[in-house]
C-alpha cells in the first residue's frame, strides 16, 4: 500500500519543497509546471476532499484557497508534521493511505499529486474499486501523477534518465510502480468512471474520473 516507501519520505520531508521548485536537476521536468499541476487538480475538484499523500501541504493549500473541506491523509509523520505547521490547523491530517482512511464521512473528490504510483497495479484496482463503493455519482477521482501511454514508453523513460546520468531517477522509476493509460481507463471505466487525462509535463499528467 505504499508504505514500503515510507521511509523515503521521512528522510526527504525536510528538502521536498526545494525539489519541487525544480532545484534538484534530476527531477526537474517531473516538477515542471509544478504549480499549474497542483491548480488543475483544484480546479478539478469539489465539495469535502479526500486528500491521499499530503506531504507537506501544497496541494492542500490550494485545494483550501477554492474554499473545500479538506481531509488529509499522509502516513509519513516528518511530512505531516511540516503540513500541519503549513495549514494552520485548517485542514484535517490524518495518518493513513490509499486503502486505509475514515469511510463513515460523505467524500464528493479523492484527490492526490505524485502518490498514485506507491501501489501496486493490482493495488490501485483494488482502491479505485473502492472509492467508487463511496463516492455518489458525480464524485470524482483527480489524481496528478507520472503516467505513461504505453509500456514501450515507461521502458523508454527509463533508458534516457540512465543515457542523461540521472540514475536517482532511473532508479526510482524502476523501483516504484508507474503505470500506464489504458490500465487506469480500464480500471476506471470497470468500476463506473469516465475518464479523461491531460499530460502537463514530460512525465505528468492528470487524471479525472467521474462517477456515472
Amino acid at each position: 500500500m505504499g508504505r514500503e516507501f515510507l521511509e523515503v519520505f521521512e528522510q526527504w520531508a525536510d528538502t521536498y519543497d526545494e525539489t519541487v521548485v525544480g532545484n534538484d536537476i534530476q527531477y526537474k521536468e517531473v516538477f515542471s509546471k509544478y504549480e499549474e499541476i497542483l491548480e488543475g487538480v483544484a480546479n478539478r475538484s469539489y465539495g469535502h476532499v479526500v486528500e491521499f499523500g499530503v506531504g507537506t501541504g501544497n496541494l492542500t493549500k490550494k485545494l483550501l484557497a477554492k474554499g473545500l473541506k479538506v481531509t488529509g491523509i499522509e502516513p509519513s509523520q516528518s511530512m505531516r508534521k511540516i503540513a500541519e505547521d503549513k495549514l494552520n490547523g485548517e485542514a484535517l491530517l490524518l495518518d493513513g493511505d490509499f486503502l486505509q482512511f475514515p469511510e463513515q464521512i460523505i467524500i464528493d473528490t479523492f484527490v492526490s499529486s505524485y502518490a498514485f504510483h506507491h501501489l501496486t497495479d493490482d493495488e490501485k484496482a483494488e482502491a479505485i474499486a473502492k472509492y467508487g463503493r463511496l463516492l455518489s455519482i458525480g464524485g470524482k477521482i483527480v489524481f496528478a501523477d507520472t503516467l505513461y501511454e504505453t509500456e514501450e514508453d515507461y521502458n523508454n523513460a527509463i533508458v534516457e534518465a540512465k543515457n542523461n546520468g540521472f540514475h536517482n531517477l532511473a532508479k526510482d522509476l524502476e523501483t516504484e510502480y508507474y503505470t500506464t493509460i489504458p490500465f487506469l481507463k480500464h480500471i476506471l471505466q470497470k468500476n463506473g468512471f469516465s475518464v479523461t487525462f491531460t499530460r502537463f509535463n514530460d512525465f505528468v499528467w492528470v487524471m479525472e474520473g467521474v462517477k456515472q
